[in-house]
C-alpha cells in the first residue's frame, strides 16, 4: 500500500474554524498494492467536512445503513463525518452550493481529470512544506478543484441533452438513466433543471412535440405515422399530449399551417 497526507500546521487533530470563508485543514492520498481492501471508520464523526476524489479501481461506501459503489471519475461528500481533503470555513456551505454541490447527497461527477490529481498533490506538498502563504495558497488550490468538478458537472448535463435529443423518440426512465451515471436522480433533475430551464421529462416532451410540429408542417406523413416517429405508440395518446401542449389537435394544427391545396 502507497499512503501519502499533510495536515495544516502538522496537527491530525480535526477541527472547525469559522475565521475564513474555507481552510483546508487535511490532503491526502492512498493506493492499494497488495492489500484489497482498506476499511475506514469514523466511530465518532469528525467536525469538518470531507471529499474524497476516487482516481483509480472503485471504492465501497455506507451511508444511513446503505451501501454504495462508487468508480473512477466520482467524488464523495462526507459533511460531517483515493484522493481526500479535509475542509472547514465560514461559507463552505455556500461555497459549494456555489459549485453545484449539495450537502445532500454524498456522491457527485467529477469525471476522470489528471489535473485532480495535480492539484491534490500539490497541496498534500504545501501541507508538508508549511512555506509562507501556504493556508491561502492551498484554499486557492482547492478551489481550483471545485471549479473543475463544476465544469465536469455542466458537461456530463450537456452529454445527457445530447442523448435526449439523439433518443427522444425512444422510451428513455430518467431513473435508470441517472443510476447509469451513478448519481441520484434528484442531483439529475435539479442539475439538468438548472442547465435546460427544464427537467428531463419536459425536455423530452418539448424535443417530441417541436418534431411533431415540424412533420405535420413539412410531411404528409398521417398522424400515426408521426405519432410512431416522434416515440408514441398509441396516436390516440399523442392527440392528445399535443393537444395539451400546443393547444389544438394534430389535425387543426396542420389544417392552419398548410394552405388546403398543399395538403
Amino acid at each position: 500500500m502507497y499512503i501519502n497526507a499533510g495536515y495544516l500546521n502538522n496537527s491530525r487533530t480535526d477541527f472547525k474554524d469559522s475565521s475564513t470563508p474555507l481552510v483546508v485543514g487535511s490532503c491526502g492520498t492512498y493506493r492499494l498494492k497488495t492489500r484489497p481492501k482498506l476499511p475506514t471508520y469514523w466511530q465518532k464523526g469528525r467536525r469538518d467536512y470531507q471529499i474524497l476524489y476516487v482516481a483509480n479501481g472503485k471504492t465501497h461506501f455506507w451511508f444511513d445503513g446503505r451501501e454504495e459503489i462508487v468508480s473512477a471519475g466520482y467524488m464523495v461528500l462526507y459533511n460531517p463525518e483515493v484522493f481526500w481533503i479535509h475542509f472547514t470555513g465560514s461559507d463552505v456551505k455556500n461555497i459549494l452550493a456555489y459549485h453545484g454541490i449539495s450537502l445532500d447527497e454524498h456522491v457527485f461527477y467529477c469525471g476522470v481529470l489528471p489535473d485532480y490529481k495535480a492539484l491534490f498533490r500539490k497541496i498534500i506538498q504545501e501541507l508538508q512544506l508549511c512555506r509562507y502563504g501556504y493556508e491561502d495558497y492551498i484554499a486557492s488550490l482547492f478551489n481550483d478543484i471545485l471549479l473543475l468538478v463544476d465544469r465536469q458537472q455542466h458537461e456530463q448535463i450537456e452529454r445527457a441533452a445530447a442523448y435526449f435529443n439523439e433518443n427522444y423518440n425512444t422510451k428513455i426512465s430518467i431513473d435508470d438513466y441517472a443510476e447509469s451515471l451513478h448519481i441520484s436522480t434528484n442531483w439529475f433533475i435539479h442539475n439538468f433543471k438548472q442547465y435546460a430551464g427544464m427537467s428531463p421529462a419536459q425536455y423530452i416532451l418539448s424535443l417530441r412535440m417541436v418534431n411533431a410540429q415540424s412533420l405535420l408542417e413539412r410531411t404528409t406523413y398521417n398522424i400515426k405515422e408521426i405519432s410512431e416517429i416522434v416515440g408514441y405508440e398509441n396516436p390516440l395518446y399523442f392527440s392528445r399530449v399535443f393537444k395539451k401542449e400546443i393547444g389544438k389537435s394534430p389535425a387543426q394544427y396542420r389544417k392552419e399551417m398548410i394552405p388546403t391545396e398543399a395538403v
